[in-house]
C-alpha cells in the first residue's frame, strides 16, 4: 500500500463524520442534488419511471437523509458544546488569575500608602532609595503577573 492509502485508512470515524458535514454544506452538494432531482423528474416525464415509484423512491432517500443531517447536525452541536465549557472553564480560569492580580494590586497599595507615610519622615536620599525599592518590588510583582497572564493566553490558543 502506498503512504496515502494507509493515510485513507487510519482515517477515524469522526474525520468522516467531518467531511461529509462539510461536503453536504457546500455548493457542489447542493448541485447534485438539485441534479439528482431533475433526473427523477425528467425520467417521470419521459414515461421511463412511473410518478408513483418515482414519488416512493425520492420520498424514501429524502428521509433517510434527513435522519442522517439531523444525526450529523447533533453530532456537531455536542462537540461544539464540549469545545465551549473548555473555554468556558479557560475563561474561569484566566478570571481567577485576574482576581489574584487585582489582590496583589490592592496590597501592592496598601503597601504604597503605607510607605507614603514613613516617606514623610525620611530625608531626601532616604526618601529616592525607598521610591527606586518600590519601583523594583512593583514592577517585578507586575512582571509575574502578566507572564502568568500570557501562559494562561498561550493555553488558551493551543486549545
Amino acid at each position: 500500500m502506498t503512504a496515502d492509502m494507509n493515510a485513507r485508512h487510519a482515517q477515524s470515524p469522526r474525520d468522516i463524520v467531518d467531511r461529509i458535514i462539510t461536503w453536504v454544506g457546500s455548493i457542489p452538494s447542493l448541485m447534485l442534488h438539485t441534479f439528482i432531482f431533475v433526473v427523477f423528474f425528467a425520467l417521470s416525464f419521459a414515461g421511463f419511471l412511473s410518478w408513483d415509484l418515482m414519488f416512493l423512491i425520492l420520498t424514501t432517500v429524502v428521509s433517510l437523509e434527513a435522519i442522517y443531517l439531523a444525526i450529523f447536525i447533533q453530532m456537531t452541536v455536542n462537540r461544539q458544546a464540549k469545545s465551549l465549557r473548555e473555554v468556558e472553564a479557560d475563561v474561569d480560569e484566566i478570571q481567577e488569575d485576574i482576581d489574584e492580580i487585582q489582590e496583589d494590586i490592592d496590597e501592592i497599595q496598601e503597601d504604597v500608602e503605607k510607605m507614603s507615610e514613613d516617606i514623610g519622615e525620611m530625608t531626601d536620599d532616604e526618601r529616592e532609595a525607598e521610591r527606586k525599592k518600590r519601583q523594583m518590588v512593583t514592577l517585578e510583582a507586575l512582571t509575574a503577573d502578566v507572564k502568568r497572564l500570557l501562559a494562561d493566553l498561550e493555553e488558551l490558543k493551543k486549545s
